[in-house]
Order: structure tokens, then sequence, then C-alpha cells
């Protein structure tokens, strides 16, 4: 990676995925470069989540796959990075969040094969209620990253993790160093990562809750969806070669 002048680090469902013809016509653009672009998956998924989208979508392996929204760095989607696995450890008391969100029955926690992160989904419209869940983990001086994106899911994270995190350890230990990145998402768990400054794109597909994120000069915020927003925001930082498909 710290060969290649240009970096996509990009969300999976709903960014990269969900629309064949405008994810083939990105991939397509980026075939025809003159130049190598690294790619880097940071997804909500777990690995073997990640890994089976990865392959029964035909994506192209990423040279880093961040899942369990930025608590895990994989090189090739298989070897762990070790010292972020070593930062994620610490101060991290899963059983603790576990045993507080028993007082919360509408709280359903999600199936997961180990305890990076511990996620949920809330029935919508319940925002009081997740207020209340994260006030108590302040309550009980738990550490942690709190983040509810879509009016639905609640993931709890230790505290120096998030993909925005997980991105800036990528740019300090794997890019070059003047790399020319874009950073794309959909939805509220992406927000720290677009809001690092880099070019980054809102897809057109985007959750409600990016409509009112924070702008900054490189945030662009795509009418295509998904991966044809992404190739949007591509030209717009990086030249116009090739036509958009939108939706």
């Amino acid at each position: 990676m710290r060969h290649k002048p240009f970096m996509l680090a990009t969300d999976l469902d709903g960014t990269f995925v969900g629309q064949e013809e405008n994810l083939g016509a990105l991939l397509a653009h980026f075939d025809r470069l003159p130049h190598d672009v690294s790619l880097v998956y940071i997804t909500g998924r777990h690995l073997s989540s990640a890994k089976s989208l990865i392959y029964s979508e035909k994506l192209p392996i990423p040279d880093l796959l961040v899942t369990d929204v930025g608590t895990a760095i994989y090189h090739h989607a298989n070897v762990e990075d070790s010292q972020w696995a070593e930062r994620m450890s610490e101060n991290w008391r899963p059983d603790e969040i576990i045993s507080i969100a028993e007082d919360f029955p509408l709280l359903n926690r999600q199936a997961l094969p180990d305890n990076r992160r511990i996620s949920f989904t809330v029935p919508k419209g319940n925002s009081s209620l997740v207020e209340e869940f994260q006030n108590a983990l302040e309550r009980q001086g738990i550490t942690h990253t709190f983040i509810f994106s879509s009016d639905r899911d609640i993931d709890v994270l230790p505290a120096t993790a998030g993909k925005g995190k997980a991105l800036e350890y990528i740019f300090s230990n794997y890019t070059a160093k003047n790399v020319q990145a874009l950073i794309a998402g959909d939805s509220g768990n992406d927000m720290d990562m677009l809001s690092l400054g880099y070019p980054s794109v809102i897809v057109g597909n985007a959750q409600p809750e990016l409509i009112a994120m924070e702008e900054h000069p490189n945030l662009y915020r795509a009418v295509a969806h998904c991966a044809g927003g992404i190739l949007e925001a591509w030209q717009h930082f990086y030249g116009k070669e090739a036509e958009v498909v939108r939706t």
C-alpha cells in the first residue's frame, strides 16, 4: 500500500455494495486508471460475514479489511493487525456492558462470534431509550464509544475504536505519506471517518442521519447511489474520465 498513490476506503453495505451496475462502472474506471488504487473495506460486519459478502458478490480482495465498526484490522482479509488488537483490548469491559443492557428489555443483542463490540437493535422511534442506555453506561464509568445509526442499530465499542480511528491508524501505518484518498459511507457509523477532513463522499442513498452531518471542504454529497456515488465523487476529486451511472 505504501507504493500506491491513491486509496479508496469504503463501507460495504449500501455504499460499495448495493447496485451491481454501478459497482461494475466503478471497478471498470479503476481498471482504466494509469495508477494503482489501494482498497480498504471498513464495515460493521464481523470477519466471517464480511468475507462471505466479498466472495458472494465477487468483490476485489482488499488490501485491508476493517471489521466490527473499526475494532479489527486484517491484511488481505486474513491476518489481523496485532498492535491494533492490543489497543482495542485496553480498558474494554464487555461483560459489564452486557449486564447493564439487561435492564433495558427492548434492546435486542446481536449474535456475534466474539465481544470485540457489543451491538444491539432497538425498535425504531426509541431514541429516548437509547439515550437512557448510554447514560447508564456513563454512570458506571465504562469508557466506550457509543454509535447509534439508522434509528435502530446500537454499537458499543472500546473507547479507542470506531471507523474513523481505525482509518487514522491506517493512514499512519500503512499508506504513502501523501496518498490521495477517498472515504465513502452511507450511515451513522461512517460519520467519524467521513469527518476526518479527507476527500469523502456521502452516497446518494445515505441514511437520514447523514443529512445533518457537519460540512467540511472535502465532503461531497453524491446524487448517484452506492458505488455510483463513489465514482461520482472520484471524478469530482480526481478527474472525470468516465460517465457516472445514476439512479
